[in-house]
């Protein structure tokens, strides 16, 4: 793994020691799936455009991780480009449900142990059912656990290792006025 910030000290696994509890958890799920990827930290940002250009990307290449419930205690992680919004039809279809619901942002804490803006399928505090869009594939960016962070790394790599289900649940992002 390429740290764009390495620390000097790191523990038994090649993680530094002094990263908060979410980048530790992101780093450590990298490592457990034998995912190469590169860590880079370029603080906060006030739009997905911006958050692409410091990771070196293109929008469309900034993978937004969005915490779903299907009902009761019962969620899903869905992996949606930064240029695509979450489909309701589709991502409906696919289960075969008539609801599906996005939680507030306590209860995304609560079953992800990531705040907003910093959730990612990679060291969820509890393992949940991920979908990818289809259109997560090659190089992409997914938070890093913390805000300002971000993993580059082969979407289809990250797709395989999480075991997601990839499917057409997204549409064009619709410019707002």
């Amino acid at each position: 793994m390429t740290d764009h910030a390495a620390s000097p000290t790191e523990d038994p696994s090649g993680t530094p020691a002094h990263l908060p509890d979410g980048e530790r958890r992101v780093r450590d799920a990298l490592t457990t799936l034998g995912l190469e990827a590169s860590v880079t930290r370029h603080g906060r940002v006030s739009s997905l455009a911006e958050a692409a250009a410091a990771r070196g990307v293109t929008p469309d290449r900034l993978i937004k991780t969005m915490v779903v419930r299907r009902g009761g205690d019962d969620y899903l992680l869905v992996l949606v480009p930064g240029d695509r919004t979450i489909s309701w039809p589709k991502l409906r279809a696919l289960f075969g449900v008539s609801r599906l619901s996005m939680p507030d942002a306590a209860t995304a804490l609560a079953v992800t142990g990531f705040e907003r803006g910093t959730i990612t399928p990679l060291g969820t505090t509890r393992a949940w059912p991920v979908v990818a869009d289809a259109r997560v594939t090659g190089v992409i960016s997914i938070g890093g656990g913390g805000h300002g962070v971000g993993v580059t790394l082969d979407g289809d790599a990250l797709v395989a290792a999480l075991g997601a289900t990839s499917a057409d649940v997204t549409d064009p992002e619709q410019p707002t006025a």
